[in-house]
């Protein structure tokens, strides 16, 4: 199954499955269905009270079908009633929440995607961009995806579940002479070695963590930071 990748602003990396065709479809029609139901019977309804009055007629009909995906996407968290029956959801490629400008951006491009074209340009940009974006979604750095995230677990993370379960023992104490913006910093220069090898970054922080603690080691670089958050998260978290 397809994933997209998203980094929160938690830098916190969160994976979530990209939701398919046949839930898009599946949740559209559902949405469809509910607007045809509230059409009849508001149809059923003037008639019965016998409203000639035509703005009536195109406020109670056309309102609704034009605004209906705007309006719960705004004030549903990125869903509708379809969206939510089968667990999807839209949310930002950037990991912060959809602002009503992006739900406004997508839904304008969506009037075009849908009413011009028939919904034929949405199943072919979906299934050939690979992170469930319609022309909308690419437009609005927005993607739909199913609501299973799968947290990825740092580094530092699984160093503090390690200590807990083993005794850990402190190998450099004046750690604590750190903040933790120093931390985030070491943890991010890790992050991009572990995923991109580049040491330099690693290389850089090690030695103004040396010089900052005092401290003088023949681990490697890479060894050394691990260590220091290893330390600096067994101390704190007492």
């Amino acid at each position: 199954m397809q994933t997209i990748r998203v980094h929160t602003t938690q830098n916190v990396y969160i994976h979530y499955p990209i939701a398919s065709l046949g839930d898009r479809i599946g949740a559209f029609l559902l949405d469809r269905f509910i607007l045809v139901l509230y059409t009849f019977a508001v149809i059923a309804s003037l008639v019965n009270f016998s409203v000639k009055v035509p703005w009536v007629w195109i406020t109670l009909l056309g309102i609704p079908w034009l605004f209906y995906h705007l309006f719960f996407e705004i004030f549903m968290n990125g869903q509708t009633p379809g969206k939510r029956a089968v667990s999807i959801q839209v949310v930002r490629t950037d990991g912060t929440s959809p602002t009503i400008g992006n739900y406004l951006l997508r839904w304008l491009i969506g009037l075009v995607e849908f009413h011009f074209f028939g919904g034929i340009i949405t199943v072919i940009v979906v299934a050939a961009n690979g992170k469930g974006q319609r022309l909308g979604d690419l437009a609005a750095g927005t993607s739909v995806v199913k609501q299973t995230p799968q947290r990825e677990v740092t580094a530092s993370e699984v160093f503090v579940m390690a200590d807990e379960d083993t005794g850990y023992t402190v190998t450099y104490p004046q750690v604590t002479q750190l903040s933790s913006q120093d931390i985030e910093l070491i943890q991010r220069s890790l992050e991009m070695y572990r995923q991109q090898g580049n040491l330099q970054p690693v290389l850089v922080v090690t030695e103004k963590v040396k010089s900052l603690l005092g401290i003088s080691t023949h681990q490697a670089p890479q060894d050394f930071l691990y260590t220091v958050v290893r330390d600096f998260n067994h101390l704190t978290s007492r």
